[in-house]
C-alpha cells in the first residue's frame, strides 16, 4: 500500500449505513447509501416501530409546551401547535439531522412578544417569513459549518445549562393559579402536591425501570398510558392538558380542538416601514434559530455517533419557518428537550419526526380529547428524566481536572443560559473561549537571536504572529542596542492578520530612524503586498518563501 493511503477509515452518516472510506468519500456509495426515499422504505420493520412509538411520545410533550410557548408569544394557542406541526414535518422531512425534533420553542417566543404586543400578530407572521428567507440564506451560503467552532467547554455549559432550563420549567407544574387576583401563581399543598409527586416519581420509574425487562416500545410512551389510564381507573384528582391549557387562556371552555393551517399572506403593507419594523427582529430569530437548532444537531451527533448536515438543515429550518409565516405559525426551531425524548426513546430515522408532526395534527384535529386527559404529572416525569439524561454529570467530576480557564467557561456559559438565553449564553462562551486563545497564543511568539560571521544581528522568529501577539512581537526586539545590520527571518513564523503587517512597519519605523539596515526574510508574497514602510526591506527567496494568505480585507 502507498504510504499515502493510509488506514481504511469508517465513516456513520446520519442518513445512511456505514460507508468504507479510503482516503476520501467516495460520492457513489454515499448515493447508494441514500438512495430509499427519506430512508424510509430501507428502514427495518423494528426500526420503523420504534420511530413510530418514539414519535407518539413526542407528540404528547410536544402540546403543552406548544401552548405554553404560544401564551408567552401573545397569541393564541393554535398558532402555537400549528407552528409545532409545521416546522416539525418539513425540518423531519428535509432536515439535515434525522431523529431530531423541532416546533415552536421558547427561545423564539420571547423575542416574538414585544413585537405581538407592539405591532399585532400579522406583523409577527412577516417577521417570521423574512426570519425562514434569512435562514434559508445561512444555509446556501453554507455557514452551517462555522457552528463546528464552538468549543467543547461552551457545548458542556450549553448542556448543563439547558438541563437546568428544563428542570426549572416544570417547576410551574407544581404551582396553582393565587386565590388573590393577579398575583403569582403558588405551590401546591397537601394532598394535590402529594399526588403530583407521587404520579410523577411513578412515571420516572417506569421510565428507569422497563428498559431493563424489554425495549419493544418506548417507556416514555408506556410510562404516560400507565400514569394516564391509573388515574382515570381510580379517580385520581391532578391537573391534566386541558387544565393546563384553560389557566394559561383564562378560558373555562378552552380546547385543543382545531383545523387545518390555512394559507393567507400576512396582511401588512409591503413597504420599507414595514421591512424597517420586522428587520431587526428576524435577524434575531434567524440567529437565535439557527444557534438553537445547530447546537441541538452536534448535540444528537454525540449521541448517536453520527453526523448530520448543518447547511441542509438550515434551508430546512428557513423553508420551515417561510411556510409558517404564510400558514398562520409562530415559527420554530429544533427542541432539545424533545430530541432528547426521542432519541432516548430509540428514535434515530426521519420516521420519528414525521410521525410527531401528524400525530400532533391528529390530536388537533380529531383526538384532542384524549390528550387533554393525559396527566401533567406524567408529562413533568418525563421531563424529569430528560433533565438527568441531559446534564453532563461528568462534567462536574473533571472542573478540577481540566485548566482553570475551560472550567470557568463551563460555569459561564451554564449561568447565562439559565439566566439570560441560549443565544446569549453561545456567544459569551465563544467570545471567552477566543480571548483566552488569543492571550495564550500571544505569549507563544519568540525569537532565537545569533550573531553570524559578518557581525549582523539574526532574529528567527518563531509562533504566529497576530493582533493578540504584536506587542510581545515588538518586545522581542531592541533596536538602540542592536548592530547596524539585522536580519529577522519569518520562515518560522506566520503572519496572519493586518495588524501583524502593522507591527512589522513599525518595527522598521524604529530601525530606520536610528539609521540601522533592517532585513526581513522569508515573507509571503502578500505580506510584501501589504506591507508599505518596511517594503523595500524585505529579502524575496521564491524558493524558500511561504505561500500563504493574510486575513484582510486590504487586498480585496
Amino acid at each position: 500500500m502507498p504510504a499515502s493511503c493510509g488506514p481504511a477509515k469508517s465513516y456513520v452518516d446520519a442518513e445512511g449505513p456505514t460507508v468504507r472510506l479510503r482516503g476520501s468519500f467516495h460520492s457513489t456509495e454515499l448515493k447508494t447509501a441514500r438512495a430509499a426515499l427519506f430512508n424510509l422504505l430501507s428502514t427495518r420493520p423494528q426500526n420503523l416501530r420504534t420511530d413510530v412509538l418514539s414519535g407518539m411520545t413526542v407528540a404528547l410533550a410536544l402540546v403543552p409546551e406548544a401552548v405554553a410557548f404560544a401564551f408567552v408569544a401573545g397569541v393564541d394557542p393554535i398558532v402555537g401547535l400549528h407552528a409545532a406541526f409545521m416546522v416539525g414535518l418539513i425540518t423531519a422531512v428535509f432536515g439535515g439531522r434525522p431523529g431530531m425534533i423541532s416546533g415552536a420553542t421558547g427561545a423564539l417566543a420571547v423575542v416574538l412578544v414585544s413585537l405581538v404586543s407592539a405591532h399585532g400578530i400579522q406583523y409577527m407572521f412577516a417577521a417570521v417569513l423574512l426570519m425562514g428567507v434569512i435562514q434559508v440564506g445561512a444555509g446556501v451560503l453554507r455557514l452551517g459549518k462555522f457552528i463546528r467552532m464552538v468549543p467543547h467547554p461552551v457545548m458542556l455549559g450549553f448542556v448543563n445549562g439547558l438541563a437546568i432550563v428544563i428542570f426549572l420549567a416544570q417547576l410551574g407544574q407544581f404551582k396553582t393559579p393565587s386565590p388573590i387576583p393577579g398575583e403569582d401563581p403558588v405551590w401546591m399543598t397537601g394532598m394535590p402536591m402529594y399526588t403530583m409527586c407521587g404520579l410523577a416519581a411513578v412515571t420516572m420509574g417506569i421510565i428507569h425501570l422497563l428498559p431493563k425487562l424489554t425495549r419493544a416500545v418506548p417507556a416514555s410512551l408506556v410510562a404516560i398510558v400507565v400514569v394516564t389510564g391509573s388515574t382515570m381507573l381510580f379517580h385520581i384528582d391532578t391537573p391534566t392538558v386541558v387544565d393546563f391549557l384553560r389557566t394559561m387562556t383564562a378560558d373555562p371552555n378552552a380546547t385543543l380542538a382545531g383545523g387545518l393551517p390555512v394559507f393567507a399572506l400576512p396582511m401588512v403593507p409591503f413597504n420599507f416601514e414595514t421591512l424597517r419594523i420586522i428587520l431587526p427582529y428576524s435577524i434575531i430569530l434567524a440567529a437565535v434559530g439557527l444557534i438553537e437548532s445547530l447546537l441541538t444537531l452536534t448535540l444528537v451527533d454525540e449521541l448517536t455517533e453520527t453526523r448530520g448536515r448543518g447547511n441542509k438543515e438550515c434551508v430546512a429550518q428557513g423553508a420551515s419557518n417561510m411556510v409558517c409565516g404564510v400558514f398562520g405559525g409562530m415559527g420554530g426551531c429544533a427542541m432539545i428537550g424533545q430530541s432528547m425524548i426521542n432519541i432516548n426513546s430509540g428514535g434515530r430515522g426521519r420516521t420519528s419526526g414525521i410521525t410527531a408532526a401528524l400525530v400532533l395534527l391528529a390530536f388537533v384535529l380529531v383526538a384532542s380529547p384524549l390528550i387533554e386527559m393525559v396527566p401533567l404529572a406524567a408529562l413533568v416525569g418525563v421531563m424529569f428524566m430528560v433533565v438527568l439524561g441531559t446534564f453532563e454529570w461528568s462534567s462536574l467530576r473533571v472542573l478540577n481536572k481540566v485548566p482553570v480557564t475551560d472550567a470557568l467557561v463551563i460555569v459561564l456559559v451554564s449561568a447565562v443560559t439559565v439566566k439570560y438565553d441560549l443565544a446569549i449564553a453561545v456567544f459569551v462562551g465563544v467570545i471567552v473561549s477566543a480571548l483566552v486563545f488569543a492571550w495564550k497564543h500571544a505569549k507563544v511568539v519568540h525569537a532565537i537571536p545569533h550573531t553570524d560571521e559578518n557581525g549582523a544581528r539574526i532574529y528567527s522568529l518563531r509562533g504566529p504572529l497576530f493582533f493578540g501577539s504584536c506587542t510581545s512581537f515588538l518586545d522581542l526586539f531592541n533596536p538602540a542596542e542592536d548592530p547596524k545590520d539585522v536580519i529577522i527571518d519569518f520562515q518560522h513564523a506566520r503572519v496572519s492578520d493586518h495588524s501583524a503587517i502593522e507591527a512589522i512597519d513599525t518595527l522598521a519605523e524604529r530601525y530606520l530612524a536610528l539609521d540601522k539596515e533592517l532585513h526581513l526574510r522569508h515573507l509571503s508574497p502578500d505580506c510584501r503586498r501589504l506591507l508599505r514602510k518596511a517594503g523595500n526591506m524585505v529579502e524575496v527567496n521564491v524558493i524558500e518563501d511561504p505561500h500563504y494568505h493574510v486575513a484582510t480585507d486590504a487586498l480585496d
